[in-house]
């Protein structure tokens, strides 16, 4: 009787520690989403054409008004002619070249933050990334090919973009074809992806090291990374693909869970691993390709986020999957807010700054590090 009372208390005890632990998880989705709002509001006040916090949302919500007004003219004119026709100067500031670019921060923010926290638990791996399997690799490949070559899938305006996405899913396609020759493990997609990095590394600068300078100058460039490219049909299309991409990920959370007790544990509790590994790896694919082939290479971001997530509310992906995206989210515009204020009015590539703020901060998070989460 003794016996069975304590593993009762044991397991009421366990039910309340994990009830405060959810409480402690819900605090840090809200206090990221608010963070961003807060951020977002300080970056649209910030450039060349000086307006207050108040004016921007002011701004804001009288040109939400209008647009609800005449989405029929939007629908028929175009954005452009909107804004040309029912804007002020100060509207068009905001509405046209401030809050796309926050936006984009956000959504690329995000997905880059859930894509590194997905390829982390399919991997059991810390130092999984859209960066260091390749991913983005084979999208400065494609873009430089395009840039350099003029060579590409597609033609005309679309031709470096195009290039990008295609080849940041080839990769994706290579790791998982080589991966499933010895079985789609952990070990084998690492360095399937550390091959392809390197692969298409090596092949990126041998395009420069023959190509103009001018267009090596831009390749470098458009490897870096940066939010230039922002507008608010880049912002759809990105939205688009993360509201399809995101629930599925979501949705393969506790398959995530039962994966990280290790192959043959999720596999004892009906959870077909290879193909969760190959589905959840394919959507972060397609997610990290879209971001990358109108942001280019921001790396750290699929990295640091997932980390520090998990280090602060544990490894249930049911919560570290939406606070790695937010805090994703949080970095990259912190990031760009940075970038366009340090040597004002110079704009520095926002990967750049990432990789200024990351290391550092990856390295101290190492250091502090007293327990393993897998």
């Amino acid at each position: 009787m003794k016996r069975e009372e304590s593993r009762t208390m044991t397991a009421k005890d366990i039910k309340e520690q994990y009830k405060k632990f959810i409480g402690r998880k819900i605090f840090f989705v809200f206090f990221f989403a608010a963070l961003i709002l807060i951020i977002s509001g300080v970056s649209t006040t910030l450039g060349s054409y000086p307006i207050t916090v108040k004016e921007v949302y002011s701004i804001i919500w009288r040109g939400s008004v209008t647009i609800l007004q005449n989405l029929d003219f939007i629908i028929v004119n175009g954005v452009r002619e909107f804004a040309r026709e029912y804007f002020t100067t100060e509207e068009i500031v905001v509405w046209q070249l401030r809050l796309p670019r926050i936006f984009l921060g956000i959504i690329a923010g995000i997905g880059l933050g859930l894509a590194g926290a997905v390829m982390q638990a399919i991997l059991r791996n810390p130092l999984a990334s859209p960066y260091t399997l390749g991913i983005s690799s084979g999208a400065g490949f494609g873009a430089s090919l395009a840039i350099l070559a003029g060579a590409g899938i597609v033609g005309g305006k679309y031709l470096i973009i195009g290039n990008a996405f295609v080849f940041a899913l080839l990769v994706s396609f290579i790791i998982l074809a080589l991966s499933s020759r010895k079985g789609a493990t952990p070990e084998t997609m690492i360095l399937a992806g550390i091959a392809m990095m390197y692969l298409f590394g090596a092949m990126t600068t041998i395009l420069q090291y023959f190509g103009e300078a001018e267009a090596v100058k831009e390749a470098v460039f458009w490897m870096v990374g940066d939010l230039n490219r922002a507008s608010w049909p880049v912002v759809t299309i990105i939205l688009g693909v993360l509201a399809c991409c995101a629930p599925l990920l979501m949705l393969k959370s506790w398959d995530l869970n039962v994966m990280g007790a290790g192959d043959e544990t999720a596999k004892s509790l009906g959870v077909n691993v290879k193909r969760i590994r190959v589905i959840t790896m394919v959507v972060s694919t397609l997610l990290v390709a879209t971001i990358v082939c109108f942001t280019g290479t921001i790396g750290f971001i699929g990295l640091v986020a997932p980390h520090m997530t998990r280090l602060a509310i544990g490894g249930d992906n049911k919560y570290v999957l939406p606070v790695s995206g937010l805090l994703g989210a949080v970095i990259l515009i912190s990031a760009d807010l940075v970038a366009r204020r340090i040597i004002a009015p110079v704009i520095l590539p926002v990967g750049a700054v990432t990789a200024f703020m990351g290391a550092p901060l990856f390295l101290y998070l190492i250091m502090r590090r007293r327990r393993e989460y897998w």
